[in-house]
């Protein structure tokens, strides 16, 4: 009984833990578009890119444009891909689309800034902070990200091509707007190629898997609270001490990466001692992880009657 008590206050802790960390990215992230970005004209990419641009060319607030398209997006992925997001990305979708009401009317920080590409670049990088807090804790802003996993879904793209190829359409569509110049086009990719490496490391990093080894003499402990409390599978190995002798088990865990965190922080609490491994799987397939897909792929095969090879078109799952 006291187990579980501990068990469940621990968990309330970690929650709340997680919860203060994606708000504190959410207070970057839309303060650097309110408050910098959009007062000075720049749009880089993802939604909140595309709501700028609307706003430049329309006037209508992007806090509004933000929050009824990342809804639309939410249900289409609750339709496709058939499971939901998690209540922190919905909490981070709702959080950002009040931060940017609140920031759109403060000036504090882009008013210090006379040049104009060194505002882009401090933006950016406190915008991919915050993204990153988000991240980190299983949080996401929902946007092009929704609509990278619909297509990655359907066809062998990476996130980072999908991505990539929304953020180029988005920032050049600064054009179509009336008094917009090819300046402001080149300011929103200097912005989206410092957020670049922080999506490297952070967001297309949310779909590596790693494979964590846990030595500890509290392995049943460790491995029911792995399955039970995170909802992810263990696999106890059989081992030998070559020093001591003594028989032991080694727990065998594959997480992904937003996981790996709370995977060993719980080891930590329960074992302090533990000795605890953590390597990167560069591809893992199966259930809970990624489905094989390759596309369309040309392949060979071969006529019984006169031998002669001939290509034919097949689609992979």
């Amino acid at each position: 009984m006291a187990v579980g008590l501990k068990s469940g206050k621990r968990e309330i802790l970690n929650t709340l833990d997680d919860y203060a960390v994606i708000t504190l990215g959410v207070v970057f992230y839309a303060f650097a578009w309110a408050d910098m970005l959009i007062p000075n004209g720049i749009a880089s990419g993802g939604l909140t890119g595309a709501c700028t641009i609307i706003n430049f060319a329309t006037g209508i607030p992007v806090h509004l444009t933000y929050i009824v398209v990342n809804g639309l997006l939410l249900l289409a992925g609750f339709l496709i891909l058939g499971k939901g997001f998690g209540f922190k990305t919905i909490y981070a979708i709702g959080l950002s689309t009040v931060g940017l009401d609140i920031f759109s009317g403060m000036e504090f920080l882009h008013v210090f800034f006379d040049n104009k590409l060194l505002l882009v670049i401090v933006a950016a990088i406190i915008e991919s902070i915050g993204l990153t807090c988000i991240l980190a804790r299983g949080g996401s802003t929902g946007g092009t990200d929704i609509v990278a996993l619909i297509v990655n879904k359907f066809w062998p793209v990476s996130l980072g091509k999908v991505f990539l190829a929304l953020d180029i359409f988005i920032i050049a569509s600064v054009l179509l707007v009336p008094g917009k110049t090819i300046e402001d086009m080149v300011y929103g990719y200097v912005a989206m190629v410092i957020f670049s490496v922080f999506v490297d490391w952070v967001l297309l990093g949310r779909n590596s898997t790693w494979q964590v080894m846990v030595f500890s003499n509290k392995y049943k402990e460790i491995a029911d609270t792995v399955i039970h409390d995170l909802n992810r599978g263990v696999t106890a190995l059989d081992a030998q001490g070559w020093y001591s002798g003594e028989s032991k088990k080694v727990l065998l865990i594959m997480v992904r990466k937003p996981e790996l965190h709370t995977i060993t922080r719980t080891v930590k609490e329960i074992d302090p001692s533990a000795f605890v491994t953590v390597s990167s799987a560069s591809t893992v397939y199966g259930e809970g992880f990624d489905e094989m897909k390759t596309g369309f792929n040309l392949k060979l095969k071969k006529k019984s009657d006169n031998g002669i090879a001939r290509e034919e078109r097949v689609k992979d799952n």
